[in-house]
This record gives structure tokens, C-alpha cells and sequence, in this order.
């Protein structure tokens, strides 16, 4: 990466523009979105290890598409192990579906049926679908009716035979949006819809060496590091992710040199940091991805309290420089809020982007769908450091350790993040942010993510600057 005009502060994401390069690439789909950092993803974002958004659902969602999902670390381990086993299970094509019986009710489905983007719910007698339910079947219908008197059973299933451009032909012949998939018995493999059928001759799965999708876990700087550290992996997880908010400590190297030491055969990231400084003392100590951001994400008050942190371009910048000559990568983690900022972190050198609140108002974050007054539908999202996290990890210590602790938050317990009605699903800010970043890379005439990092032309904007680039929603002239 080139600057225009050599910078004399830090910056954040606004104050940069990328210029266009002299370009030979014709398509956007010529771009080349795989990483290099040993985690085997195919588009280059990560999605955060918060509670309120990393789950199951996320999980082989996210992965389906190419990305990454990291468990949190203070998930239960059976639970973890149950979420891990889930997502190594689910097909890398067809979507999971939600399954009820005809004996169930309306009220079951209605809890169940914003769980997944398709809005489907798939009625089974045994392993047999025998009906479906959309939203629209439980409107106006009393709670407790049974499904099997509401629901549609003149079914159109799909063999699990038929590969994407067939599967959406498939269905542009049917008339039909989404369809169960089945098996030569008649026993349900999954369900597909017409733009999932789409999606998957654009995107590649994110699959280890079994043909399974992958999936992250997150473990902490304390307790027994190293047995959790082997459970973790025995279950199944393709990296491991050494997190605290002050990565550059004496426990963080002490937790990364005794896992390293295990040679669990996974990559290790480490963070956070956002000097040189911390990202050579974390990867002399073990680390093979180094985590970067302190404060820049939109539930984390660590900047405003303490007076900690660093723009995140700029830390990006340095660490992502620091990490190349030493062989290493850096994953750029939090301060994204548009596609343009996930493409501003990789032309600064971050192998991957590690997004959180952006994806935790869709429907596969973990969260209950909930509505306001207004009825606009909503998921409730808190940060790793606030009261409400605290809590939770804090469950099993004793009621004096926990209220001492609880005194010294930090974070957004509680914030609405809303669904976007045109982008609902977490699919859809990947198809937002991919789009974005596939340009970018053919502004710049870069063919890889390598290429785009040496290639692009970043420039400094003051604020007028970055307002000009912003869309209008009505006319400037009133």
C-alpha cells in the first residue's frame, strides 16, 4: 500500500480514500478472495467471538459462504462441543432446516421460524417432510392450533442430486423460492432457495481437509489454558483464538507459549494490540495470527474510559507491516461499519476483517428476534467487557468476587441492533461486503488480496471529504 500524502496522525478509517490504479481486470469475478493466513477461509472475514453473535446458526452460515465464526470463550464446553459437532454435521450446500411435527403448534413455529433467512419451517413424520409452514400460514391463526391443520402439504421436494445452477433451475421451473431437499429414501437432507442456489455458484465453502465447514473457538488467559486448549481442537475446532482485550501482557504470553507448546496442529491468533511492538512479542511467544484493535468497535467503551486505543487504520497499518516481515498475519478486529472499511483493513495488510455488530442485527445471530413499538424487528447485542458479559462469565464465582467485579465494566450492556429490511440476513452484508471489496480490488488492478495489499493507493480526507462520498437519501435542495 502507497499513501498519496504521507500521513502526520493516526488514522481511523474515515480519514482515508483509496484512488484508482491503472487496471486489466475486466470482471470483478477475476478477483481472487481466498486467504493466505492458514485458516482456510475463502473470503476474508471473521465473525467475532461475542454472545450475542457468534452461534451455531452463524456459524455454518458464515462458513457456507467462506468466512470464519469464532465460539466464544465463555460458552459452557459441552455446549461449545455441541455447536462444534453441529456445524462439522451440516451439509456444505443445503441450509439446515427447522423441523417441527404436524402435532406441534403454531406457536412453536412462530418461536422458530426467524431463525433462519428463509423463513421456512419443514414439517416431518419420521425423517419424511410432509409439509411446510411460512410466516404467512400463522397469521391469523390461534396459538395453539396444530400445524398439521395449517400447513401446506402439496410439498415440492428436491433430490439432493442436483448441483447449484441445477437446484436453482430447479426451482425457477417450480415457481418455488425454497424447497426441502431429499434423499433417494424420502428422507430430508436439507432446504434450498433460490438465491442460497445462486450464492453457491459465488461463493466457496470454507471446508477443512474432511470436506467439513470450518469453525473457530476462542479461550481466554486464565484457568487451565491448556487442557481447554486440547479439548477444544479435539472437538473439532480449526483455530484456536487466544483472546483478551489487553493482548500484550505477561498472561497472554505465558497462554500463548503453553499452547503453542501442545502443537494442537491449528493456527493460533492472538490479540489485541495495535503496536509493532506487541505484535513481535506475541508471535516470538507462539502466535500465528496476531488480533488487531483496542476500542473501535461500536459496544466497546474501553477509549472513552481509559483513553486507550489507537485509530484503527493506522493500527492495522503498523502491525499488519510488522507481522509480513516476520512471516506472520494480522486480522483486523472491529471499527467496520461499511463495506468500504473491510476494504480500507486489507489494502492495509490484514489477512481477514473481524466483524461483530454489524452481523448482530440479522437473523442468525443467537439473539431472539424482538420488535419496538414501531414493530421494527431487532436483536439485542452487548460487549464482551460490559456488566452483562461480566455476569455471565463470572456465573460460578462466589456473590462477593462477582458484585466486586461487576463494579469495573466496560462496554454496552444492552443496544438495539435492527434488522435492515433489505438486508435481513447475514448473507446479505456478505453479499453487500463482497461486492465492495471485489470493486475495490479491480480499482486497484489487484487479481488477489497480496496483489490489492500492494497495490492500492490510499489518500488522507478531511470530514467534508468523507460526507461528500456518502449517498443521499433525498434531494440536497429540500
Amino acid at each position: 500500500m502507497r499513501f498519496i500524502t504521507e500521513p502526520q496522525f493516526d488514522l481511523t478509517y474515515d480519514d482515508v480514500f483509496m484512488a484508482p490504479s491503472n487496471s486489466e481486470i475486466s470482471s470483478r469475478m477475476e478477483v481472487d478472495l481466498d486467504t493466505q493466513d492458514g485458516t482456510g477461509t475463502t473470503i476474508p472475514l471473521v465473525v467475532a467471538n461475542m454472545t450475542a453473535i457468534a452461534g451455531r446458526r452463524m456459524a455454518e452460515t458464515v462458513a457456507r459462504r467462506g468466512g470464519l465464526v469464532v465460539i466464544p470463550q465463555d460458552i459452557p464446553l459441552d455446549v461449545v462441543a455441541d455447536v462444534i459437532a453441529s456445524v462439522k454435521a451440516s451439509h456444505s450446500f443445503f441450509e439446515t432446516p427447522i423441523t417441527l411435527t404436524p402435532q406441534q403448534t403454531v406457536a412453536d413455529a412462530a418461536s422458530l421460524i426467524n431463525k433462519r433467512a428463509h423463513g421456512a419451517i419443514v414439517v416431518v413424520e419420521g425423517k419424511k417432510p410432509v409439509g411446510i409452514i411460512t410466516e404467512d400460514d400463522l397469521q391469523s391463526v390461534d396459538r395453539f392450533t396444530q400445524l398439521g391443520q395449517v400447513m401446506t402439504s402439496e410439498l415440492t421436494t428436491m433430490p439432493d442430486t442436483l448441483d447449484p445452477r441445477q437446484a436453482f433451475d430447479f426451482l425457477n421451473e417450480k415457481v418455488r423460492t425454497v424447497a426441502p431437499v431429499v434423499s433417494t429414501k424420502g428422507e430430508l437432507v436439507g432446504i434450498v432457495t433460490r438465491t442460497g442456489a445462486l450464492r453457491a455458484t459465488l461463493y466457496k465453502p470454507a471446508l477443512d481437509s474432511k470436506g467439513r465447514l470450518r469453525i473457530a473457538a476462542a479461550v481466554g488467559i486464565n484457568g487451565d489454558i491448556a487442557e481447554k486448549a486440547k479439548q477444544l481442537v479435539a472437538f473439532g475446532a480449526d483455530v484456536l483464538v487466544v483472546d483478551t482485550a489487553h493482548g500484550h501482557q505477561k498472561k497472554m504470553i505465558e497462554a500463548l507459549q503453553i499452547i503453542k507448546a501442545l502443537d494442537l496442529g491449528v493456527p493460533i491468533v492472538a490479540g489485541n494490540v495495535v503496536t509493532a511492538e506487541g505484535v513481535r512479542d506475541l508471535a516470538a511467544a507462539g502466535a500465528d495470527i496476531i488480533k488487531v484493535g483496542v476500542g473501535p468497535g461500536a459496544m466497546c467503551t474501553t477509549r472513552m474510559q481509559t483513553g486507550v486505543g489507537r485509530p484503527q487504520f493506522s493500527a492495522v497499518l503498523e502491525c499488519a507491516a510488522e507481522a509480513k516481515k516476520l512471516g506472520k498475519h494480522v486480522w483486523a478486529d472491529g471499527g467496520v461499519r461499511h463495506p468500504r472499511d473491510v476494504a480500507l483493513a486489507l489494502a492495509a495488510g490484514a489477512s481477514q476483517v473481524m466483524i461483530g455488530s454489524w452481523f448482530a442485527g440479522t437473523y442468525e445471530s443467537p439473539g431472539d428476534l424482538l420488535r419496538d413499538s414501531a414493530g421494527r424487528p431487532y436483536k439485542e447485542s452487548f460487549g464482551m467487557a460490559s456488566k452483562r458479559a461480566v455476569a455471565a462469565r463470572t456465573s460460578k464465582e462466589d456473590a462477593f468476587d462477582r458484585a466486586r467485579k461487576a463494579l469495573f465494566e466496560e462496554g454496552i450492556s444492552s443496544s438495539k441492533m435492527y434488522l435492515d429490511p433489505t438486508r435481513p440476513g447475514v448473507e446479505d452484508l456478505i453479499d453487500e461486503i463482497i461486492s465492495g471489496l471485489r470493486s475495490s480490488c479491480t480499482y486497484a488492478g489487484a487479481r488477489s488480496l497480496e496483489e490489492f495489499a500492494e497495490r492500492a493507493l490510499v489518500g488522507i480526507q478531511s470530514a467534508s471529504g468523507y460526507a461528500e462520498g456518502r449517498p443521499l437519501s433525498q434531494s440536497w435542495r429540500g
